[in-house]
């Protein structure tokens, strides 16, 4: 362990700029090798005439096996060592994408969709166990904020570069993603540390916790399982993803259908939703420390207010001013990305860093479960009902997220004064003041 407090400072600083940017591109690139699907899924339906409903249940099935993934994946991503697990599971996911490509079956589609979810769960638990070891509790909502842009920067990046690629066949959309992919990981294993002891650092500030007081499977039943505000964040979550990949699966199609748009130009306007996004998390995660005290909760309750709303003028103004439309749905990702990324913010510091990326994991359970809406559901909806019903339904969905919020409105900014009420929490552990 290094004991210089100036060596100790400088050091934490450069590897907490390198582990949050190494993380953002890393799992932005999970994206190209995830939602590169959205963008391939008319070329697709018009060269193997595959259905709205078929291909609403290849975004469904791999939808409910990512959030199992994530949630079995942030088990033993706590256990694990960051850097290696994240890697592996980019490339995995390459590799399943060259072999869909290559596919033109429905049933081996399916099936290897359904697998890619799998992988795809091994990408977001080791970032969850990096940020939380990494930064502390009072910072934490700013950084993951910023962390979340990563969601945005890869979804949006992808609708527009496999936009062009469809124009040259909707399977270029997978073998160029999974290229890139493959050196991505490959960067990741050089960028990549585990956890600050890892480098001889100390824990940052507010985080030491007597590690060998509780044993690992108690302490996630306690945090995670016992907590009523997972719970009720849990179903919130449901609720913002249903929105969410309603808009990032269907985006591309609800603007050609509705509004004969070009998939090069609907692809930009689901680019700039992903944009918006990344203002609303970086916003929200500020407006979390420094206003409302790292209650995030309180917070989401606003942004999906106003975020129904939008929904609902986006259905009800004139579809004919393409402007207006793209204003809307604009300001719809701002105020949708800010609550998406706060659930994982309010989690992870509720359950504590040992136990982060399990308990983030068993949101996504919730947050993929909406996958049953938002994919197979919403192309039932729009196929026997119209794509009116169907947004409709969207800013209804909405202000059910907002309620879930609400009833979360009283939870703490942080777990660990519980965590470290054990008969050995009187155990230092050594501790560094790092912003």
């Amino acid at each position: 362990m290094l004991s210089d407090p100036g060596e100790i400072k400088q050091k934490y600083r450069y590897w907490q700029r390198r582990i949050l940017l190494s993380t953002i591109i890393g799992y932005a690139m999970f994206y190209f090798v995830r939602k590169n699907l959205s963008v391939a899924m008319p070329g697709m339906g018009a060269d193997l005439g595959i259905s709205k409903m078929d291909l609403g249940l290849f975004l469904t099935l791999h939808g409910l096996l990512y959030g199992v993934a994530k949630f079995a994946n942030g088990f033993l991503a706590d256990r694990s060592n960051a850097r290696t697990f994240m890697a592996a599971g980019l490339i995995l996911s390459a590799v399943i994408n060259i072999f869909f490509g290559l596919s033109s079956a429905v049933l081996a589609l399916g099936l290897l969709w359904m697998i890619n979810g799998w992988v795809q769960g091994m990408g977001f638990p080791p970032c969850a166990r990096l940020m939380t070891h990494w930064f502390p509790p009072k910072a934490l909502a700013t950084n993951f904020s910023i962390w979340n842009t990563s969601h945005s920067i890869g979804a949006g990046l992808v609708v527009v570069v496999c936009g062009y690629l469809a124009t040259y066949g909707w399977r270029w959309c997978f073998f160029v993603p999974a290229a890139m992919a493959i050196l991505c990981a490959v960067y990741l294993l050089f960028a990549l540390r585990d956890t600050p002891p890892s480098l001889g650092l100390p824990e940052v500030e507010g985080t030491a916790q007597p590690e060998s007081s509780e044993k690992f499977s108690a302490t996630v039943f306690k945090q995670v399982f016992l907590n009523k505000y997972v719970w009720l964040l849990s179903v919130a979550s449901f609720f913002i993803y249903i929105v969410r990949y309603a808009v990032l699966d269907w985006g591309p199609t609800l603007l050609t259908e509705t509004k004969q748009m070009k998939l090069t130009h609907s692809g930009w306007m689901v680019a700039g939703f992903e944009v918006s996004g990344v203002a609303g998390m970086l916003v929200s995660g500020w407006l979390t420390d420094r206003v409302f005290g790292g209650r995030g909760a309180r917070l989401c309750v606003i942004s999906m207010l106003l975020a129904a709303v939008t929904v609902f003028l986006f259905w009800k103004l004139p579809n004919q001013s393409l402007v207006l439309s793209s204003v809307l749905l604009c300001l719809a990702g701002f105020f949708i990305y800010g609550p998406q990324a706060l659930v994982g913010v309010i989690v992870a510091n509720l359950a504590t860093k040992r136990v982060a990326a399990t308990a983030i994991g068993f949101t996504s359970i919730f947050s993929y479960a909406s996958t049953l809406f938002s994919g197979w559901g919403l192309g039932w909806l729009v196929h026997h009902y119209g794509w009116n019903a169907a947004l409709a339904g969207l800013a209804g969905v909405a202000g059910l997220s907002a309620l879930m919020f609400a009833l979360a409105w009283s939870a703490k900014a942080h777990g660990y004064n519980v965590a470290n009420q054990t008969p050995s929490s009187q155990a230092a552990e050594p501790v560094v003041h790092v912003r």
